[in-house]
């Protein structure tokens, strides 16, 4: 049995479910956030600084998981990282007080960004040993497990959050227990290339390609902000029902978690700056013809085709990241996150200076840049 067939795949099946569990987690936060803020009483500031807390301890998390994600270390990383997760989602649903919630706002922050880290850079050296592209599958993982969290968040819309956050958190903590054998002999952590011929092997990226994949993620993710936040809002300013607005982000969800799911094969076939241009330039054309054709039926067309064409990009940008190692992951990381808190924020302003459906041409603009860049960004970093 050869080692892809054998403990390649036992270690790929392990991160699939991180990255599942990761999503999952983060959806349920997310979509319960309004019965947070209800029960802990919180005016629309308290609940902007318990978020901007989140956020903070992100970016921390991000940056230490960087300096710590060492390949013998990322089975501890894994392990502490998930366990303080759902520890942390537990004692948000706990929280009746905005200092309580800060205090575990910012720890849950700092734990999500150390696992995002050691999960990231966890899958590229499992990449690296299968010798292929597996990174869209296991972000492919994320989206399903949002999917999934939001609807069991949909569907306990009637029960105490506080119930759904320590069911969800216990549930998760077994699981990361009973798999600590499996996370211990975490494959790849002793094959930092993959097995393919020299020619193909990719290069380390240089400080500007670094800042520029980096930028890159900034504004793939600034599209994602934009869809999560924006995209039921436009369909309710089109005069959609409260139903039809509210279903945006989720076709935007399921068209990225469709494309993620094939964009391994279309990797290996074409190259990663080959799919990632394509992708980024089907994004920008289907948010611009869904913001400009005014209609509720264009609109849906266009959030989900422009979460379709995306769905390759981050995959791809991390990938070309992790040459370069775990600090790389993260600085790539670190400031897409940026352009997913900023971006809300930033169309917003600019549909209060302007219109919604002008300033939702942003992230369009920002796709169609991504395409011009993707193969610069790209080239001899990626397998």
């Amino acid at each position: 049995m050869s080692a892809e067939s054998g403990a390649d795949r036992h270690s790929r099946m392990l991160l699939t479910g991180y990255f599942l569990g990761l999503g999952a987690i983060m959806a349920v936060w997310g979509a319960r956030m309004p019965a947070v803020q209800q029960a802990a009483h919180l005016s629309t500031g308290g609940l902007a600084l318990v978020l901007l807390a989140a956020a903070v301890g992100m970016v921390a998390g991000l940056q230490l998981g960087g300096r710590c994600a060492r390949p013998e270390r990322l089975p501890t990383l894994l392990t502490t990282g998930s366990l303080a997760l759902t520890g942390c989602l537990v004692l948000v649903g706990q929280g009746e007080s905005l200092s309580a919630l800060l205090a575990a706002a910012l720890a849950f922050g700092l734990a999500h960004g150390i696992l995002d880290v050691a999960a990231n850079t966890a899958a590229v050296r499992c990449q690296n040993a299968f010798g292929r592209p597996i990174m869209s599958g296991l972000h492919a993982a994320y989206s399903l497990g949002a999917l999934t969290g939001a609807a069991l968040a949909a569907l306990t819309a009637h029960a105490a959050h506080s119930a759904l956050f320590t069911a969800t958190g216990t549930l998760l903590a077994g699981a990361v227990v009973a798999a600590v054998p499996l996370t211990r002999s975490l494959s790849g952590s002793d094959r930092p290339t993959i097995h393919a011929d020299a020619d193909k092997l990719p290069t380390l990226a240089s400080p500007g390609k670094l800042w520029l994949l980096a930028a890159l993620a900034a504004a793939c993710l600034l599209g994602e902000g934009a869809a999560a936040d924006w995209a039921a809002v436009h369909l309710h300013t089109l005069g959609a029902p409260t139903a039809a607005s509210a279903t945006a982000f989720a076709l935007y969800s399921a068209a990225m978690a469709a494309g993620r799911l094939t964009g391994d094969r279309l990797t290996a076939a074409f190259g990663a700056p080959t799919v990632v241009r394509a992708g980024a330039v089907l994004a920008a054309a289907g948010l611009t013809i869904g913001v400009a054709g005014a209609s509720a039926p264009l609109a849906l067309t266009g959030w989900a085709v422009f979460g379709l064409g995306l769905s390759t990009t981050v995959p791809s940008l991390i990938t070309a990241a992790g040459a370069s190692g775990a600090k790389a992951v993260a600085t790539v990381t670190a400031t897409g996150y940026l352009g997913l808190l900023a971006g809300p924020a930033l169309i917003g302003a600019l549909a209060s200076a302007t219109t919604l459906p002008t300033a939702l041409l942003l992230p369009a603009l920002l796709a169609a840049a991504v395409a011009a860049l993707a193969h610069h960004a790209l080239e001899n970093t990626t397998p």
